[in-house]
C-alpha cells in the first residue's frame, strides 16, 4: 500500500502542535539588558557605542589589520563601503559572503542616465586589494529605453580608493580610542 507523504507530513505536524508545556523559556528583560550591555561593553559595536551589535555574537577579535566580529568579511572595509554608497538604495547587502549590491540611481543632475554599483570586499585583512568595484551606467534612449553606456575606468578605481581611505580612518580611530 503507498502512502501519501504530505497526508503523513500533516499528520506528523498536526502530532507537535498538539505538544505543549508549561515550561516558560523567556529571559527576563533586565537579563537581556544587562547582556546586552556588557557585550557592547566588551567589544563594542559595528556603527559606535550605540549602534547595532555585530550580527549577534559579539565576538571580536582584532590581529594584523584583521577585524572579525562575527561576519565574513574586514569589518571596516565594510562599514567604509556601506559609507562610501550611502546615498544609492541597496538591493542586497550580504556581510558573511562580502557582497553590496546596489540598485539603479539617477543623479538629479542628470536624470537622462542611472548608475548601479556593486562592491565585492575579498578579504578579512584591511589591504589594498581587499576590495573590488564594478560600475554600471544606462543611458535613457528616446525610444530603446535605458541602454548600456559606458563607464569611465577611472570610476570604479575611484570609489575603491575611497573606500580604502576611509576604512584606514576607521581603523585608525578604533586604535586612538583603545
Amino acid at each position: 500500500m503507498r502512502r501519501n507523504p504530505i497526508a503523513i507530513l500533516g499528520l506528523a505536524a498536526a502530532a507537535l502542535a498538539a505538544c505543549t508545556s508549561d515550561v516558560s523559556w523567556e529571559v527576563p528583560e533586565e537579563v537581556k539588558n544587562e547582556q546586552t550591555e556588557r557585550i557592547r561593553a566588551q567589544h563594542g559595536t559595528i556603527h559606535g557605542q550605540e549602534g547595532i551589535l555585530a550580527f549577534g555574537t559579539g565576538d571580536s577579535e582584532q590581529t594584523d589589520g584583521a577585524v572579525y566580529s562575527g561576519i565574513g568579511v574586514n569589518a571596516y572595509l565594510w562599514r567604509a563601503s556601506l559609507e562610501t554608497i550611502d546615498f544609492m538604495p541597496l538591493t542586497q547587502a550580504d556581510p558573511f559572503g562580502g557582497v553590496i549590491i546596489t540598485d539603479w540611481y539617477s543623479p538629479p543632475e542628470t536624470p537622462g542616465e542611472r548608475f548601479k554599483i556593486n562592491v565585492y570586499i575579498l578579504d578579512t585583512v584591511l589591504r589594498a586589494d581587499g576590495v573590488k568595484v564594478a560600475v554600471f551606467r544606462q543611458i535613457n534612449g528616446t525610444e530603446a529605453g535605458w541602454v548600456d553606456a559606458a563607464v569611465d575606468t577611472g570610476t570604479a578605481t575611484a570609489i575603491e580608493d575611497n573606500i580604502l581611505t576611509r576604512a584606514r580612518e576607521l581603523r585608525i580611530a578604533a586604535i586612538n580610542t583603545q
